[in-house]
């Protein structure tokens, strides 16, 4: 095997570090659209909200061009991670409305 330059291990070591820095906001972020996802529940209010959606990509691309990131792939990244979350919304809509259903048959 080729001896591999040592400005690729130390490029490679920070990609890694970066990788678990982005896992770590990730599980953060997630536990807060949690706690969104149960406050709209509670409130009886939809899992999508396209008016916040629509203003985050606004605000995200902004940022995106500004850091010298392509809008578009932030806008893709954000669009996942929307998806995901009201993925996650509907699964406590639906766990909310069957566990009030099994309580109304008591």
């Amino acid at each position: 095997m080729p001896d591999i330059p040592a400005d690729l291990v130390r490029l490679r070591a920070s990609i890694d570090n970066i990788d678990a820095a982005l896992i770590h906001l990730l599980a953060e972020r997630f536990k807060y659209t949690q706690q969104v996802g149960l406050l709209k529940v509670r409130e009886g209010l939809p899992p999508a909200d396209l008016a916040r959606e629509s203003d985050q990509v606004a605000r995200l691309r902004d940022l995106a061009d500004a850091s010298g990131l392509d809008p578009e792939f932030a806008e893709k990244f954000l669009a996942f991670l929307v998806d995901e979350v009201i993925h996650h919304h509907t699964r406590l809509r639906r766990e909310a409305n069957e566990l009030a259903r099994f309580d109304r048959a008591d």
